[in-house]
């Protein structure tokens, strides 16, 4: 089950003109980052230099960044504390331009805070602040009146369920209630072991230890896992039901029967947020009405794609087209965005894999390359190999090259066993790309001294080093392109 680019493209400009309405547990989610090198006196841990912070939206925002980044127009109600976290919450809702006067402000209720530490890109530990009591009857009452009012205008209902309190019986009772009478879905994020409560519902997404949870069934094999999931759409009375698998991808049930769709991921680093994005993108292909079968494929395109990344992220329209790209050229999901690789990359770091970049235009790939791309490879764990775009080397060598488009030059590299990653740059150097990958090694041909390599000063400055690696005389992309030139005038 594949959707080609054409449908690919089609489902991406119909996601843009979705209106969605966000319900559920909003969170603040604070990264802490630095780097540690000694142990604490005071006790058995490690201490935190820390470089910088951040905050993100959390919970359910994290399927509002979903949505967002499909372009999607989005509102958004819930409940949180009237405190600094609440401001802080109202005010990246505001930056990121989504509506948020459905979010209520209560006086003496705690927003939600999980405060995530990372030293040298590795999680050491979580800080949770949080309350999990329900809202107030006059909250669901406020919430529901909310839905009520914007039923008319939404073409989908996304309910986010964390468990923290917004989410009580009779709301979710009410606003699925609402949903199924207007005929707008209400796709949910479940949690819990009281699944009765999600009566009605359009779609519900739980993983297989939530299934366990909410029917009895222990799930062991594939039988069982069929037996517990068309227990729980039937009870539910569901349209349909995706179970999520880690590795082992996603089964879909549904009153046609049910499909099993292998994961597409090709390294698994953090799994936080995966649940939001096959939410989002199985939601978003319903409501446009896909078959289930290719919303499926979304969605478990979408989930590869996150589970790539660290920390709760979530996946562009260019990642989906350009995933969908690389499995339908059998080229591995080596060729990816410096924005993907970053995230990748990282991960490799956290099994302390040594990481080489070189660079250059490859137009006419020779043996010289080869050689180059196969010693380089030998020096660390992983090669990323830095391609000039087409205009980059317009601007570089002249109007006439490169004699190969970039995407096929691209290909041709990803296809080569010693390379493991090709990223596309557009700049004259690939300064900016070394600065966002913090390779450990830079290789260029002996041609070149060590400071002529671009990029040198920064990779010293935290550790790294350049290595020159002998240039095989006469073999060069000008050379070649001369003796055709030659031999056509014969």
């Amino acid at each position: 089950m594949t959707l080609d680019r054409k449908q690919l493209e089609s489902f991406l400009e119909g996601a843009a003109k979705i209106r969605a309405l966000v319900v559920g547990d909003l969170m603040l989610d604070e990264y802490v980052w630095g780097s540690t090198d000694r142990i604490s006196p005071e006790a058995p841990v490690p201490v935190v230099d820390v470089k910088h912070e951040d905050s993100r939206l959390g919970g359910a925002g994290n399927v509002i960044n979903n949505l967002m980044a499909l372009n999607c127009h989005i509102d958004v109600v819930s409940i949180v504390g009237d405190d600094d976290d609440g401001s802080s919450l109202l005010r990246i809702l505001e930056e990121r331009g989504v509506e948020k006067h459905g979010v209520c402000t209560h006086s003496g209720r705690v927003t939600s805070r999980k405060t995530r530490v990372f030293a040298s890109n590795q999680q050491v530990v979580r800080i949770d602040r949080e309350i999990r009591s329900d809202i107030s009857v006059e909250n669901e009452d406020y919430i529901i009146t909310y839905v009520k009012a914007a039923i008319s205008s939404l073409d989908v209902i996304f309910v986010s369920d964390y468990q923290k309190g917004v989410l009580t019986n009779r709301l979710l009772k009410a606003v699925i209630d609402i949903g199924r009478e207007a005929k707008v879905p209400v796709l949910v994020d479940p949690k819990g072991g009281d699944y009765g409560k999600y009566h009605g519902a359009s779609l519900l997404t739980p993983n297989r230890n939530e299934v366990e949870l909410a029917t009895g069934i222990k799930i062991k094999d594939e039988t069982s896992l069929l037996e517990a999931g068309r227990k729980l759409r039937s009870e539910l009375e569901l349209e349909a039901l995706v179970i999520t698998r880690s590795e082992e991808g996603m089964t879909v049930f549904s009153a046609a029967g049910e499909f099993t769709l292998p994961t597409v991921a090709r390294e698994v680093y953090d799994v936080s947020g995966a649940g939001d994005t096959v939410l989002s993108l199985f939601g978003l292909g319903m409501v446009q009405k896909l078959p289930l079968e290719s919303s499926a494929c979304l969605a478990n395109l979408g989930a590869g794609i996150v589970v790539g990344k660290v920390g709760t992220s979530t996946v562009s329209a260019q990642e989906l087209l350009t995933a969908s790209d690389m499995m339908a050229s059998g080229t591995d999901q080596k060729i990816q965005t410096t924005q993907s690789l970053q995230n990748i990359l990282a991960g490799e770091r956290q099994k302390d894999k040594t990481i080489v970049f070189t660079n250059g235009c490859f137009d006419l790939l020779h043996v010289g390359h080869v050689k180059l791309l196969q010693a380089a490879r030998k020096l660390g764990d992983l090669l990323v190999l830095g391609l000039n775009s087409d205009d980059s080397i317009r601007r570089l060598k002249g109007p006439s090259r490169p004699l190969i488009g970039q995407e096929e030059r691209a290909h041709i590299l990803a296809a080569l066993n010693c390379v493991d990653y090709v990223v596309i740059f557009d700049e004259d150097t690939p300064l900016e790309v070394i600065t966002l990958l913090h390779p450990d090694i830079l290789v260029k041909g002996s041609d070149y001294t060590p400071e002529g390599v671009v990029g040198r000063e920064l990779v010293e400055s935290y550790g790294g080093r350049v290595e020159l690696i002998h240039f095989f005389d006469g073999k060069s992309t000008t050379n070649i392109i001369n003796k055709i030139l030659e031999s056509s005038q014969d």
